[in-house]
């Protein structure tokens, strides 16, 4: 499992957010014409089919964006955006991804916003989109039987885990239930918590093996009773003991225990992943779907922000010709101060070297007989004579 969730934010409890995968054809028309018959019935206020951003005409199946607007108990609006990817590879379909964002903390007793985009019951629901988005086989609404291989179950197990946007939930049969007890537990849970839960079943003999296979996880089902998956990436003070439930009754009352289990879990303030966090980010920043109050008010936002960016340009423009002033005023100073003056200098005297003056000295002394030596011209005496030589 994943242990990178120091840097992620949780989201707040104002958002729903869900992923699952469209098996059928044409699953943008089913999305159509779910919210236009919703919209005819008064269940949603309006819908729209925004562009997806670099959606050009020669793209190869770009994502699909559908945009509703609605207002909960009546009051409160919900804005919300499904996104539809072709999934390459296996298993293949679409992947979607629905987030929804309300006024105030969300309410698990209002519509599921999954069904006011997907078909729930009647004609036009044929089970294409519940499916899980990464693992082949599981269903949201449905009861998904563990593999009998306990290798298989353990895979199965840990994939199912690694998908964030989901909640598992594993329940073990004490003994084999009866028809009311093979109904899938989603039925008996608010709408809140329906289309997110994926319910895994173990058989009354497979106690050994699924608490084998939750091992890596850090977890283990009560016999007969049922366990919440960890969220990946868990928080690091996450404690698994609320999130297992001793008993589970499979004949059909309301699963009061489990519920409490359930509404603790999704209330963790655990970080959540980073395409789930994007998905709200492009729910904000991208939505197309306005009234004319908040078209006006995004307006009064922009003005203002443009507005602060002038002042703050023109502040930086009026600091820069206050610099440059002040500079151009030094530099004019410093040219009009004349230069100072330098002290003057006495012509160095020339001392002559000791062996210099040696030299000459010995040039005044005569020494006859030396060779290679001119005589010296006669000096004359103080009587007007010549020396004798």
């Amino acid at each position: 499992m994943s242990n990178s969730a120091t840097d992620r934010a949780a989201l707040p409890q104002s958002v729903w957010a869900a992923r699952g995968r469209h098996t059928g054809p044409d699953p943008e028309d089913v999305v159509r014409r779910t919210l236009r018959r919703h919209k005819e019935g008064g269940d949603i206020d309006d819908f729209a089919e925004p562009p997806a951003p670099g959606d050009t005409p020669g793209d190869d199946a770009p994502p699909k964006i559908f945009e509703a607007r609605w207002r909960a108990g009546g009051t409160v609006t919900v804005r919300a955006r499904l996104t539809l990817v072709p999934r390459q590879g296996k298993p293949q379909g679409h992947v979607w991804q629905l987030v929804a964002e309300a006024e105030r903390p969300w309410d698990e007793g209002w519509p599921s916003p999954a069904t006011l985009f997907w078909p729930e019951g009647g004609s036009g629901d044929d089970g294409s989109w519940d499916h899980h988005p990464t693992v082949a086989g599981l269903r949201f609404r449905q009861v998904n039987a563990l593999p009998a291989d306990d290798k298989e179950m353990r895979r199965r197990l840990r994939d199912a885990a690694r998908e964030a946007w989901c909640v598992n939930l594993v329940v073990h049969e004490a003994m084999t239930p009866d028809e009311q007890g093979r109904l899938p537990l989603a039925r008996l849970l608010p709408p809140g918590l329906r289309h997110r839960v994926v319910e895994h079943r173990a058989a009354p003999h497979q106690l050994r093996g699924v608490n084998w296979a939750l091992k890596d996880l850090g977890v283990e089902v009560p016999r007969g009773g049922a366990v919440l998956l960890p969220p990946d990436p868990a928080p690091e003070d996450y404690d698994g003991a609320p999130h297992r439930v001793r008993s589970v009754f499979l004949d059909g009352s309301e699963p009061a225990e489990l519920l409490t289990a359930l509404r603790h879990f999704v209330a963790l303030p655990r970080p959540a992943p980073q395409d789930e966090v994007a998905a709200l980010a492009d729910l904000r920043d991208n939505w197309t779907l306005m009234t004319h109050q908040e078209e006006l008010d995004r307006e009064r936002r922009l003005v203002a922000m443009y507005a602060e960016a002038l002042e703050a340009m023109t502040k930086s423009r009026d600091l820069y010709k206050q610099a440059a002033e002040q500079a151009l005023e030094a530099l004019a100073a410093y040219r009009d101060v004349p230069p100072p003056a330098l002290p003057q200098q006495r012509p160095a005297v020339r001392t002559p070297a000791p062996l210099h003056q040696l030299t000459r000295t010995f040039e005044r002394l005569r020494f006859p007989g030396l060779p290679g030596r001119a005589k010296a011209a006669p000096e004359d005496t103080a009587d007007g004579t010549d020396r004798p030589s």
